[in-house]
């Protein structure tokens, strides 16, 4: 019965959220916080699945202008925990074919996010440029996933450098973003899911770093996550936590 309870719910409030959505962007185009607000709204999802989301935002990271913030990807709760550290002035990088979710899709587009095609490689770098170009030109930031692909509890998927190649060639800092533990974390059947942590780390200086440089800056980003991740699972696991 809780189940049904749930998808019956959850469904309204996709269809309420994306309704409103539309509008609200359709009233806002000039606006750079569109995904910003979008965000705040989706988080308050998270009770409907039993979940108490925590966000931490490092003080280094809070008054940074521009950036380019890496998050690991889990899988589709990450909607609803993620953005409870999103940032004003930012939108996100996916893929393509989000654009065809129903409902889901049409909002992520109008909500000025950015669709590049992960299957074509010369077509993803070239938009990449265009992220580049478009930050330099807007003051944007941009939020991605640089695993490409939720992991769906298969560990942590090897970073893809296009993240951090538009940082270095846009001069801003790399921000990484670090969810708790979520696979086979939720059970749709039960009444309390327990807490999960988002916590937004310090700010990673590209400043003087070149093309050559990525890969170690790629390196550094993911352990550090990673040691991150295991802090947050590890102080989750505490009892009274």
């Amino acid at each position: 019965m809780l189940f049904l309870i749930r998808v019956l719910l959850l469904f309204i409030a996709i269809v309420g959220i994306t309704l409103w959505g539309l509008v609200f962007c359709l009233f806002t185009l000039g606006s750079k916080d569109r995904v910003y607000h979008l965000s705040k709204v989706f988080v308050r999802v998270a009770p409907l699945f039993g979940l108490s989301v925590e966000g931490r935002v490092a003080k280094e990271s809070e008054s940074i202008p521009q950036a380019v913030y890496v998050s690991n990807h889990q899988n589709n709760f990450d909607l609803v925990t993620v953005p409870v550290v999103f940032p004003r002035g930012a939108v996100t990088v996916g893929k393509s074919s989000l654009r065809w979710v129903p409902f889901f899709g049409a909002l992520y587009w109008i909500s000025g996010n950015i669709m590049i095609n992960r299957d074509n490689k010369k077509q993803a770098i070239a938009t990449i440029d265009q992220v580049v170009a478009g930050m330099k030109t807007t003051g944007l930031s941009i939020f991605m996933f640089p695993e490409g692909s939720r992991s769906r509890g298969r560990g942590w998927l090897p970073f893809k450098r296009g993240a951090f190649h538009a940082a270095v060639q846009a001069g801003v800092p790399i921000i990484p973003v670090v969810c708790s533990n979520t696979h086979e974390h939720v059970k749709v059947n039960r009444w309390c899911n327990g807490k999960v942590i988002v916590e937004m780390l310090p700010p990673i200086a590209t400043t003087g770093l070149h093309e050559t440089d990525v890969v170690n800056l790629v390196k550094q980003c993911e352990t550090l996550m990673h040691e991150t991740k295991q802090r947050l699972d590890a102080e989750l696991a505490q009892p009274n936590k």
